[in-house]
């Protein structure tokens, strides 16, 4: 007759699985990055080793870290987990004591400034007055440089504000958002010229060539 588990031993039981999601292990969200239970993990693997003694007085066990975890998870629902692990640098950076959750939250406000992503406005008007070739220029985020070209430099160029800003808008809030969610974005280099033409062309064929080359540059 197998035997029952009592009360005390099914809440410990339970405890101890939900304890265990909340250990450190390599989660992913479906971005690529880590997910908000991973942001977390390594939010206290840091201030462990960061604030060393203080770390250890404030949570003295297994019990009161793994119920810290859980408050600092749901309490940190509604934030990004890239924002919450950048916010956590940044305390390291400007405080000599343990943060508490209050500076925490109020750290990961500065949200997507947090990631080094200009607000929209900033971003649209680097976007339209960057010079060519685009992918040469030193962006202030990847971010910028992609939805740019998304809604396409021409665009940006010609129209007026109240035609382009919508959408330069819809893209740069895409890309905002995934790297914010953890991706990482990067300019890619220009094509490389070719060494040398193994091909003679036609004048019609080289002016043809040469302009696709020079849209590239653009790009």
């Amino acid at each position: 007759m197998p035997t029952e588990v009592g009360p005390n031993k099914r809440s410990r039981r339970a405890e101890a699985e939900a304890g265990a999601q909340t250990e450190p292990h390599a989660r992913t969200s479906d971005s690529g990055g880590p997910d908000r239970v991973d942001a977390v993990n390594q939010v206290f693997v840091q201030f462990k080793y960061t604030y060393h003694n203080q770390f250890h007085k404030a949570f003295p066990d297994e019990d009161s870290l793994t119920i810290a975890k859980r408050y600092w998870f749901a309490s940190l629902e509604g934030y990004p987990p890239a924002v919450i692990i950048a916010a956590a640098k940044n305390l390291q950076r400007s405080s000599e004591f343990l943060p508490s959750l209050a500076a925490m939250v109020r750290a990961c406000e500065q949200g997507a400034a947090l990631l080094g992503l200009p607000d929209l406005r900033q971003a649209y008007i680097e976007a339209c007055t960057a010079p060519s070739p685009k992918r040469e220029f030193a962006w202030s985020h990847p971010a910028v440089y992609h939805a740019g070209r998304a809604a396409g430099w021409r665009l940006l160029a010609a129209e007026p504000e109240s035609a382009a800003l919508p959408v330069f808008e819809y893209y740069y809030t895409r890309y905002r958002r995934q790297v914010m969610q953890g991706q990482e974005l990067e300019v890619e280099p220009p094509a490389a010229l070719p060494a040398e033409t193994a091909v003679t062309l036609t004048p019609e064929e080289l002016s043809a060539r040469v302009a696709r080359l020079r849209d590239e540059l653009k790009s």
